[in-house]
């Protein structure tokens, strides 16, 4: 597998150039991140942010999983060795 099919394998998957993909898993990123600080907030404040985190995480499952037309992705036997290492150091 070639460099260039590392970065642009899993966007084409997700009907997305790897500059899109960029811009739309940090946009979730920036979410989640939000959602984070509102959940430990809440922890500490249960006042504050009471559906916050679960609403973004609703909004963020539908933009993710019920938007988006997705193509078959390669299976564990189509990677290479440096596709799969690269696929556990994420885990």
């Amino acid at each position: 597998m070639s460099l260039k099919a590392l970065f642009t394998e899993h966007p084409n998957t997700v009907n997305e150039t790897y500059v899109e993909h960029m811009r739309m898993s940090s946009g979730f990123g920036g979410w989640l991140f939000l959602a984070t600080l509102c959940a430990f907030l809440h922890a500490v404040f249960p006042f504050l942010f009471e559906k916050t985190a679960s609403g973004i995480i609703a909004r963020l499952y539908g933009r993710m999983v019920t938007s988006r037309v997705v193509r078959k992705a390669p299976t564990t036997e189509d990677k290479t060795g440096a596709h799969l290492a690269l696929d556990s150091a994420c885990l």
